[in-house]
């Protein structure tokens, strides 16, 4: 019999109200041993009614007047019976509540564990439950809107055609397993290629969004580079909108790296501050310019930064992981920087502001804006599960084109078929579930 959960829903801390959540098969019996109400029982409540009454301790004590609202199964999220209880927001009436939900029978939820029972339920998909996280952790408008299109199932569903598609060839495969005298005959043969061609460019479009959804998930890592009093303090405090990092004219005030999540265009972009590169002597200074070169070597971005009043150093090159910017403009430009391609601002005056959002979101796009199409903002497991369709598609189609037998180009069919499968949750691996829903919050 499966158990009963409980958790506490909300972040942990002081608030107007908190929300503890239950699920299992005694959910609305743990609820009537200390809920009390106008209605007789939990179970009578009409489903997705907010019920008002008092919660009460084994010695007929209020603990606290809360709002209890029962979910009926199947149409709950986890599918199974379960009640939200919404209390008061103080720590202590939270845990009060939790320790009262386990002495009557639940028990603690795992982390993800009642967006896995849905999943487990058949409520939804693997992509919709990877979704839930991704809509919770969302940082920016696009990244929510990615996130609601995949809660909605619509990778889900082009998983699901891919299957169907393969499904079908598979099929046709087994078809000439059954009858091997009859070989594949060079008409069925050109179907079968051009079966394989179509599922191969699906996989490999899906797998062309892997950087986008990487992007809209964890955000692009910017670091801002430079020599001492170029403006990157100055720069930081721009783009975020307040003075977060110190500003002197002193060369070497920023000895440590500062991390700040910026919204550019509807990418989250995370920017790095770090110590300004030059000799030096003072230990604390080189242990920051250690680890702003340490930061470069991560980078998805680097904004070069340098001082368009000085002259144009040899050592200023192209490359395509930096994006040039020359600041202080309002200073004047130095002759030496007519012609290089760049971005001018002012971090003074906020001049250019505009165009360094511009290019930076041009930079990681690839110049071109997001699509409308969010069904394809995949992750990294998705982007596994594709790579091994893919390759599998490929191997299958040689086979196909050498003219081997339909045995061997049915093996590799069929574990592009499991591949995509594993996309939405279509095998019995429980060790992938639980990688999965162990980066889920409690209470989700």
């Amino acid at each position: 019999m499966q158990e009963t959960i409980a958790a506490v829903s909300t972040p942990f801390g002081e608030g107007a109200i908190a929300m503890l959540r239950m699920s299992g098969p005694e959910a609305f019996a743990i609820a009537d041993r200390f809920f009390r109400s106008r209605h007789g029982s939990v179970a009578e409540i009409p489903a997705r009614y907010a019920q008002f009454g008092r919660v009460v301790d084994g010695e007929g004590r209020v603990l606290d007047e809360v709002v209890l609202t029962p979910f009926h199964p199947p149409a709950s999220y986890t599918g199974e019976a379960m009640v939200e209880i919404t209390c008061h927001g103080g720590i202590l009436i939270t845990r009060r509540l939790l320790d009262l939900l386990l002495e009557h029978g639940a028990r603690p939820a795992r982390g993800g564990e009642f967006t896995q029972r849905a999943f487990l339920n058949g409520r939804m998909d693997l992509t919709q439950a990877e979704a839930v996280m991704d809509l919770i952790k969302a940082q920016t408008d696009l990244a929510l809107r990615a996130a609601t299109e995949q809660l909605e199932g619509r990778l889900g569903a082009e998983a699901g055609e891919l299957r169907e598609g393969l499904l079908e060839l598979l099929a046709h495969l087994e078809a000439y397993i059954d009858f091997p005298e009859e070989d594949i005959d060079p008409e069925t043969g050109e179907h079968l290629l051009a079966r394989l061609a179509q599922a191969e460019t699906r996989v490999s479009r899906l797998l062309g969004t892997a950087e986008q959804g990487r992007v809209l998930r964890e955000g692009v890592r910017t670091v801002i580079y430079g020599a001492p009093n170029v403006g990157k303090s100055s720069l930081l405090n721009r783009l975020l909108g307040y003075e977060r990092a110190i500003v002197s004219d002193l060369p070497g005030t920023t000895r440590d790296s500062i991390e700040e999540v910026i919204n550019l265009h509807g990418i989250p972009v995370r920017l790095v501050d770090t110590a300004g590169v030059r000799s030096s002597d003072d230990l604390v200074e080189r242990e920051g310019i250690a680890r702003t070169l340490r930061h470069l070597e991560r980078a998805d971005l680097v904004l070069h930064l340098l001082d368009a009043s000085q002259p144009r150093s040899a050592q200023v090159e192209s490359d395509p992981a930096h994006l040039l910017v020359l600041n202080k403009i309002d200073l004047g430009e130095d002759p030496s920087w007519l012609g290089a391609e760049a971005v001018r601002l002012s971090c003074g005056t906020g001049e250019g502001m505009e165009r360094l959002a511009d290019a930076v979101f041009q930079r990681v796009m690839g110049g071109g804006a997001i699509g409308s199409d969010f069904t394809v903002a995949i992750n990294a497991r998705h982007q596994a599960c594709l790579k091994t369709a893919r390759t599998h598609l490929l191997t299958a189609r040689g086979g196909l084109e050498s003219g081997l037998s339909a045995e061997w180009i049915a093996i590799d069919v069929r574990e592009a078929l499991e591949a995509i499968g594993e996309i939405v949750g279509r095998v019995d691996t429980e060790e992938l579930l639980g990688k999965i829903f162990s980066t889920f919050c409690l209470g989700k």
